[in-house]
Formats: C-alpha cells, sequence, structure tokens
C-alpha cells in the first residue's frame, strides 16, 4: 500500500501541476479548498453508512474515496504524504497511550 498511496499522490500533484480539461482531480483544485472540504466531509459520511450497513466491499470502496480526497487536501494545503507518514509512524510506537475518556464518551 505504501507505494500505492505515494504513486497516487504524485499523480495528484501533477494534475495540480498540470491541469487536465477532462480530470476530476484538477476540477477539485479548480474549485478550491472549499469544494475539497465538502468532498471530504461527504465521503466521511458515505464511509459512516457503508460501515452501518455491513456491506465490505461498499465500505472499502468509500474508504477509498475518502482517502483520495484527503490526499487532494494534503496536495491543496501542501502537506507532504512523508509528514503523515512520520505521525502514524510515531505513533505506532507509543505504548499505553490510552487517554482519559470524558463521561459522555463511556455512556456513549
Amino acid at each position: 500500500m505504501h507505494n500505492t498511496l505515494h504513486k497516487l499522490y504524485e499523480v495528484i500533484q501533477s494534475r495540480q501541476a498540470e491541469p487536465m480539461e477532462s480530470s476530476y482531480t484538477c476540477y477539485l483544485f479548480s474549485q478550491g479548498l472549499d469544494k475539497i472540504l465538502k468532498k471530504g466531509g461527504e465521503e466521511s459520511s458515505e464511509v459512516i453508512i457503508a460501515a452501518k450497513n455491513d456491506d465490505p466491499e461498499a465500505l472499502v470502496g468509500e474508504i477509498g474515496d475518502l482517502v483520495y480526497h484527503l490526499l487532494v487536501m494534503m496536495v491543496e494545503r501542501e502537506i507532504p504524504l512523508e509528514a503523515l507518514e512520520a505521525l502514524l509512524d510515531a505513533r505506532s510506537k507509543k505504548i499505553g497511550n490510552l487517554k482519559t475518556f470524558h463521561k459522555v464518551d463511556r455512556e456513549s
């Protein structure tokens, strides 16, 4: 998956640098950050619904859509993929990272 994410990130970067008329990615960039964020929000909701509906194939598809839109947002905001990798790598090395839950978290 590491190579796949990097390749997709690079394609998204190239679409931003060299727009193509028929590219959905270029359309998102041309519409700006608000449109990119709106699509990310929509995809987040679709992931939740697919998970609730217990449809693994649909869930994987929606997760793919969400990851794509998150990568578009990262490119738009100039966040390198390596920054995310470094954060996740650091978090994976933590032990005993259980946070104190608020009362509302325990009751839901």
